[in-house]
């Protein structure tokens, strides 16, 4: 596997998420894990503001008719769907869980995370402690992300020896990371005089595994070349067991579009599983003009055993919304090209990928955002006259970006940040996340 021309090496296909958690996790670490949620605190009354702002969005979603649809299936239909992604690979669960309380409160529709225990327990526990501060909020659906080959890059780790770090490395890996899932630290070796000399000494620490989400914008910059990806498909069985838990609404399958075999392969395996949830969400990147022949081929391999509703996530410039405006320019490239096919497949379109502040203006200048129809195709008009053409946005790496802004705020001292015992922090990450959702949405502007 190639990355800007290096070598990125990969765990076999076969391996599944049961050994690589083996090889990152030790045991004893693992059934530490908690398996209860710990319980929502009590109501602070500093948390006026938070549920005046939250109240207010939640009052705007009332007055919005869902017929005989769910909420999130209506916000579909509308066009104004909203997923906050926590990262398919993020297995952070204090972040996890702030993230996923900051944006139920903000109004999102679903929140998708990694296919884990700990990261789903960690989002309902979010959910829980919104609710707890905003009763009448409304809950998300919470989805979970599995992929079909190793090649997806949502599906990776970065590793490496911080030993084999030259001592005088200026570590650019720790400052381009933006998930901060890179810690060096010098370690003295030898005598005292040692400590003004930069060739002497080394490094200890480095790649946080929970905290990285397979970017890959460490691999090209390390000057040694000493960092590899390692890549690892989600266990099929653990995934079928989560789709049975009643805290799991939807799944989000991760393709490549390389083939429909392997897509083939976890579909049968998910089979048994698959219609515990309400939506089945299939992500896939722009593979050219055989794009579409390849999405109504995985619809023929799931229409048989699909009793719920479909969606399909355009996945424009995967893991890149946060780095600025040209990031989103290929997702909604990507709903353009759709929008001028009329053989398109049945279900719900959402664009990911790249998505950030600026998706919104550009979807209108296209004439996508909250259109009914595509532009140009007759056939459309009859068949989706009440259904939009693309059901809304997914927002990952942007989303985390602006609420953590204000998490690493919180002092340190505090250790594990719970954010709502700190009311202040806790109101400017939901006023962050709104002027995120509200122009999805389309709430009124909260002073």
């Amino acid at each position: 596997m190639m990355n800007n021309g290096r070598t990125v090496s990969s765990i076999h296909p076969q391996e599944t998420e049961r050994t690589w958690s083996n090889r990152y996790f030790p045991t004893a670490a693992r059934e530490a894990m908690p398996a209860v949620p710990v319980p929502p605190p009590p109501l602070l009354a500093s948390h006026a503001a938070v549920r005046a702002a939250a109240s207010a969005v939640s009052h705007s979603r009332r007055a919005r008719l869902a017929g005989d649809h769910p909420p999130q299936v209506a916000a579909l239909r509308r066009g104004d769907w909203v997923k906050l992604i926590c990262g398919a690979s993020f297995e952070d669960a204090a972040d996890v869980r702030n993230l996923s309380l900051v944006y139920t409160l903000a109004g999102v529709d679903c929140i998708d995370c990694a296919a884990d225990a700990s990261v789903v327990g960690a989002v309902n526990e979010g959910i829980d402690v919104a609710t707890s501060i905003v009763p009448e909020v409304q809950r998300p659906w919470v989805m979970v992300s599995v992929n079909d080959d190793c090649r997806d890059l949502h599906f990776r780790k970065a590793e490496f020896d911080p030993e084999d770090c030259p001592p005088d490395c200026s570590k650019p890996c720790e400052k381009v990371c933006p998930a901060d899932a890179i810690s060096l630290e010098r370690l003295i070796v030898g005598r005292e005089h040692a400590r003004s000399d930069p060739l002497h000494g080394k490094y200890e620490g480095g790649v946080i595994t929970e905290r990285c989400y397979g970017c890959g914008r460490c691999l090209p910059v390390c000057p040694y070349d000493r960092i590899r990806a390692v890549s690892y498909v989600r266990d099929p069985t653990m995934t079928s067991e989560l789709l049975k838990r009643n805290d799991v609404d939807a799944i989000e399958i991760h393709t490549t579009g390389k083939g429909t075999d392997v897509f083939d392969n976890l579909w049968d395996c998910l089979s048994g599983a698959i219609n515990n949830v309400k939506l089945v969400a299939v992500s896939l990147p722009y593979i050219g003009e055989s794009t579409v022949d390849f999405m109504n081929a995985i619809y023929t391999i799931m229409e048989p055993h699909l009793q719920g509703y479909n969606l399909w996530q355009l996945d424009g410039r995967p893991m890149s919304g946060d780095i600025g405006r040209g990031a989103t320019r290929e997702t909604v490239s990507f709903a353009v090209h759709m929008a001028s096919m009329s053989d398109r497949p049945p279900g719900f379109y959402q664009l990911a990928g790249g998505t950030n502040s600026y998706t919104i203006d550009c979807l209108k200048k296209a004439d996508l955002f909250r259109s009914i129809t595509f532009p140009g195709t007759a056939t459309s008009q009859m068949i989706c006259s009440q259904q939009a053409l693309i059901g809304g946005i997914a927002y990952g790496g942007y989303a985390r970006k602006i609420v953590g802004r204000t998490l690493r705020k919180v002092p340190a001292q505090f250790g594990c940040v719970r954010i709502e015992d700190h009311p202040d922090h806790l109101l400017e990450a939901l006023q962050e996340a709104q002027s995120l959702v509200g122009p999805v949405k389309g709430y009124p502007v909260l002073s």
